[in-house]
This record gives structure tokens, sequence and C-alpha cells, in this order.
């Protein structure tokens, strides 16, 4: 996975995700939007086969970079979960 930072302030992440699409970028705007100083998480796809456009904004001095790596280790662990729970199906 590319990322291209397009703008990188306190409280503000704006970020384009090479190669990704709707299921990955759904997933991870859904896991910010449980963080409660996550104040904005929204992506755009201006073209069928543009790359998405992440924005992240965030309240209380939280910084947008570690919301999102926070989001994407839930992401990573709740797959590891379902991933466990399968093999206890074989």
């Amino acid at each position: 996975m590319d990322v291209k930072v397009l703008e990188l302030e306190p409280g503000i992440a704006r970020f384009v995700v090479a190669g990704e699409g709707h299921t990955f970028m759904n997933a991870l705007v859904e896991e910010l939007l449980l963080d409660p100083d996550v104040d904005v998480a929204r992506y755009t796809i201006k073209f069928q086969f543009a790359d998405p456009e992440l924005l992240v904004t965030t309240r209380q001095g939280r910084e947008p970079v570690a919301a999102i790596r926070d989001a994407c280790a839930r992401i990573v662990a709740s797959c590891d979960g379902l991933l466990a729970d399968l093999e206890t199906w074989q």
C-alpha cells in the first residue's frame, strides 16, 4: 500500500491511499469513527479507477496519524480473531 501525504497538520490529515478501493476504505472510516476524538473521517474516489483520498480531523489534541494507526490495529485484531475462530472449524 502506497500512501501520499497531501496535508498533515495538528488535527488534520489528508492522504491518497494508492491501490485501495471501497472495501478497505469503508472499513477504515467506520473504525476511525469509533474513536471519540476523531471528528471527521471520510474518503472520496473522484473517478472510477482513481485512488481514494482519506480525510481525518481530530479534536482534543489527538494526532490524526495516531488515530489511523490505532484504527488499522483494531482492524487487524478483528481479522486475527476471525481467522482464529475459523481455525476451530477445521
